[in-house]
C-alpha cells in the first residue's frame, strides 16, 4: 500500500511541479517530508493493531482448585453458592482455592483440569448450553431448588490427557464421558459436579451413589444447609457403591468427614475450575497452569 501511494505521490509531483515554476527537486524533498509523514502513521496504526490484538486475545480465568488432601473440606455446601474468598493467590495451585471475582465473572466455556502440582494432566472443556452467567449464578442458592442442571451440551469440545497419565478408570471427570450435571440433588445428598455418563440419582433416591466433585452425603441440598459434619468430601472416584448394600465409599485424599463408610485413597491429582467467555481451546498436557492463562 506504501509503495502504491508513493507512486501516485511522484506522478502528482511530475506534473504539478513540472508547471508551477518549482523544480523537480524541490516537488522530490516535498514528496520526501510526506512520505516520511506517511510511513509514521501506518507504523503507529500497526502499533495499534498489536495492541487491540493482545486486548482481545482469549483468557481463562481459575475459578477454583480441589486439592483433595490439603485439610481444607470443599463439599456441597462451602464455597460454592456463596463464592466468598477461599485460600491464597500465592497458593492458588497448590491448595483448595475459590476466587470470589472470577465465580462472579460471565462465561461461555469451562475447564476441567487434572494437575500436578501445577502441571496439565488431562483437561476437558464444555461449552456452557446458557452463554453469559457465571459460576455464582450457576451454582447459587436460586439454582439449587430443585437443581439437577445439565449446564453445557454436545459433550466435551476438548479432551486431553497425557500419555502418562495414571488412575484414568475411575476418576470422577476422566473416565467417564457425557456433559456437566450441576447441583445434583438426590435425598438428603448432593454432588457438586458429577458427569451425565456416570450414575445420576433420582431426586427421591437416597442412595449415596452420585460421585464427582463437592460431595456430601447429609445435607439440604436444596437450601445450601448442613445437617451435620460427618460426610462431606472433597472428590469421589467412580463406583457403584449404593447406600445400603456398600460400605467402603472410595475416595481421593484425606479431605472428608468421619463417616464410617468414607474410605481415604490415593490423590489422582487436584482438580482446576477454569471459565472464559471468548477461549474455546485449552493448553494441552505438560504446559504450567496459573490464574490467568492466555491462549
Amino acid at each position: 500500500l506504501t509503495m502504491k501511494v508513493a507512486i501516485v505521490l511522484l506522478c502528482l509531483v511530475c506534473v504539478c511541479y513540472s508547471g508551477g515554476g518549482k523544480s523537480i527537486k524541490d516537488g522530490f524533498m516535498s514528496l520526501g517530508g510526506e512520505l516520511g509523514e506517511l510511513s509514521n502513521r501506518v507504523e503507529a496504526l500497526e502499533k495499534n493493531k498489536v495492541e487491540q490484538a493482545k486486548l482481545t486475545q482469549a483468557r481463562w480465568h481459575l475459578g477454583m482448585n480441589i486439592n483433595p488432601a490439603d485439610g481444607h473440606i470443599f463439599g456441597y455446601i462451602v464455597g460454592w453458592a456463596t463464592g466468598h474468598n477461599i485460600g491464597s493467590d500465592e497458593k492458588a495451585l497448590e491448595a483448595d482455592f475459590l476466587s470470589a471475582e472470577v465465580w462472579e465473572e460471565p462465561a461461555n466455556h469451562i475447564a476441567i483440569v487434572r494437575h500436578q502440582g501445577g502441571i496439565v494432566d488431562a483437561v476437558k472443556v464444555w461449552q456452557f448450553k446458557y452463554w453469559g452467567k457465571s459460576l455464582l449464578h450457576r451454582f447459587g442458592r436460586k439454582k439449587m431448588n430443585p437443581g439437577r442442571q445439565i449446564v453445557t451440551e454436545g459433550g466435551p469440545i476438548q479432551e486431553s490427557i497425557a500419555e502418562d497419565a495414571e488412575n484414568l478408570d475411575d476418576d470422577p471427570i476422566f473416565s467417564v464421558g457425557g456433559d456437566l450435571a450441576f447441583n445434583w440433588a438426590y435425598g438428603n445428598n448432593g454432588c457438586r459436579i458429577a458427569l451425565t455418563e456416570g450414575h445420576l440419582s433420582g431426586a427421591n433416591e437416597n442412595d449415596d451413589n452420585t460421585h464427582g466433585l463437592g460431595n456430601d452425603y447429609r445435607c439440604n441440598p436444596l437450601d445450601n444447609t448442613r445437617i451435620g459434619s460427618l460426610w462431606p468430601h472433597d472428590v469421589s472416584n467412580i463406583q457403584d457403591c449404593p447406600l445400603g448394600s456398600c460400605n467402603h465409599v472410595r475416595l481421593q485424599g484425606t479431605d472428608h468427614g468421619s463417616g464410617s463408610s468414607l474410605m481415604s485413597g490415593p490423590v489422582y491429582g487436584s482438580y482446576a475450575i477454569y471459565v472464559s467467555m471468548d477461549a474455546h481451546k485449552f493448553p494441552e498436557p505438560g504446559q504450567q497452569l496459573a490464574q490467568e492463562i492466555k491462549v
